[in-house]
């Protein structure tokens, strides 16, 4: 069965955390779409143009990982994109609250969609997109959280 999965977020920046959980889900299911939010709700660091690069250049070489930037709701882009799993990371329990409470609302707008939780290897547990932005704004080393190139543009946004 071709199994279509959906990994959603702002990925402001992408993270090497957030890079383990899709490096996971691609060997689980036939495609993966990284779905980068515009996300209207919050101020993000990098235009969506931006994040969807970082991304794409990040994921490079993962060849059933596609990388979409989407606006709105995610139920309604899961469904144009006739993904049957939503994936979500699970970092600390301190995550799992506001995940499952998701998870249920999109399970009443989606019924037919799955949601799934991954973990992230032990050594991202902590990393969260905003604590590099942060750690990196104050000037701080990030290459341990983030791509090269990631850390690049963070580096060239925050001077």
């Amino acid at each position: 069965m071709k199994i279509t999965a959906i990994y959603p977020g702002t990925f402001d920046p992408i993270t090497n955390g957030h890079t383990d959980i899709i490096k996971r889900a691609a060997k689980l299911f036939e495609q993966v779409i990284v779905a980068v939010a515009a996300n209207s709700t919050k101020t993000p660091a990098f235009s969506l143009k931006k994040r969807i690069d970082l991304a794409t250049h990040v994921l490079a070489g993962l060849n059933n990982v596609t990388i979409c930037g989407f606006n709105g709701l995610l139920a309604e882009f899961a469904k144009q994109c006739q993904a049957q799993v939503i994936v979500r990371g699970l970092r600390a329990m301190s995550d799992f609250e506001y995940e499952f409470q998701m998870a249920g609302m999109n399970r009443t707008l989606i019924p037919d969609i799955e949601t799934l939780f991954l973990t992230p290897a032990n050594e991202y547990t902590y990393i969260s997109s905003s604590l590099v932005r942060e750690i990196a704004t104050l000037g701080g080393c990030v290459d341990k959280f983030v791509h090269p190139d990631v850390c690049a543009a963070l580096l060239k946004k925050m001077c």
